[in-house]
């Protein structure tokens, strides 16, 4: 697997370069599989694909705290991400892959592995609810996932120095909770992974076993993704 660790500088290009490079491994043989880190240089708020953005997210006080409020193109609820949350995604092939086109059985691939990568640092760390990963009962990672013809990203995030009453500030109540949620606020739902940052890269590096540099990334599509997409109101806002 390709590796590449590169954290763009604007909220938009972050979220451009996830969606190129699946989109550059779909022009491929079918093979290519590439794991991406990066750790924005800001706090933001991260709308999924079909999120109704007021039902998830206090705008107004985003706008007071000077977050953006942007629309990824996978699935899934709204998050907040910035310095101390690490973001990873992983363009899986369905050619050396095919049980992936279930979808059920893409997260539990992906999560599990990663459990297991990360178990050792932590030990309570386990695979919850759809798709969210746990320190015991309480939530550090939320991920979703994306699917083409031939390959899919899926992508999410690692809480580890995270100031987390930003999420009580800038997230409403979810209007779909797994069970193991119980209804709990934010603030007694969600943890930070007691792993540094440094450790946490390279234990995922190691887990996906990513030992060539990705050099050639597609810059010109997150450009254009970027000022077609993820900069524009009508796409980050249209719900």
């Amino acid at each position: 697997m390709k590796l590449l660790d590169r954290t763009l500088d604007t909220p938009a290009e972050n979220l451009a370069l996830d969606e190129a490079l699946l989109e550059q491994a779909e022009r491929g043989d079918g093979t290519e599989e590439i794991l991406r880190l990066w750790e924005s240089k800001q706090p933001f708020v991260v709308l999924g694909r079909a999120s109704r953005s007021r039902e998830e997210v206090d705008l107004d006080r985003c706008r007071q705290l000077g977050l953006p409020v942007l629309r990824r193109c996978s699935g899934g609820a709204s998050v907040v991400v910035g310095p101390g949350c690490l973001m990873y995604g992983v363009v899986l092939s369905y050619r050396l892959r095919p049980h992936l086109q279930r979808i059920n059985l893409a997260h539990e691939l992906v999560l599990d592995h990663l459990a297991r990568a990360l178990q050792p640092l932590a030990p309570e760390v386990r695979f919850q609810g759809t798709s969210d990963l746990t320190l015991g009962d309480r939530k550090f990672s939320g991920n979703s996932l994306r699917c083409k013809r031939s390959h899919l990203l899926y992508h999410g995030t690692l809480l580890y120095d995270f100031p987390l009453d930003l999420i009580a500030a800038c997230l409403r109540t979810p209007p779909r909770q797994p069970e193991y949620r119980q209804t709990r606020s934010h603030a007694s739902f969600v943890a930070n992974l007691p792993i540094d940052g440094p450790r946490l890269r390279a234990a995922l590096v190691t887990a996906w076993n990513a030992t060539q540099p990705l050099t050639d990334w597609p810059q010109a599509q997150t450009e254009h993704l970027r000022t077609t997409r993820y900069e524009r109101p009508e796409w980050n806002l249209r719900h």
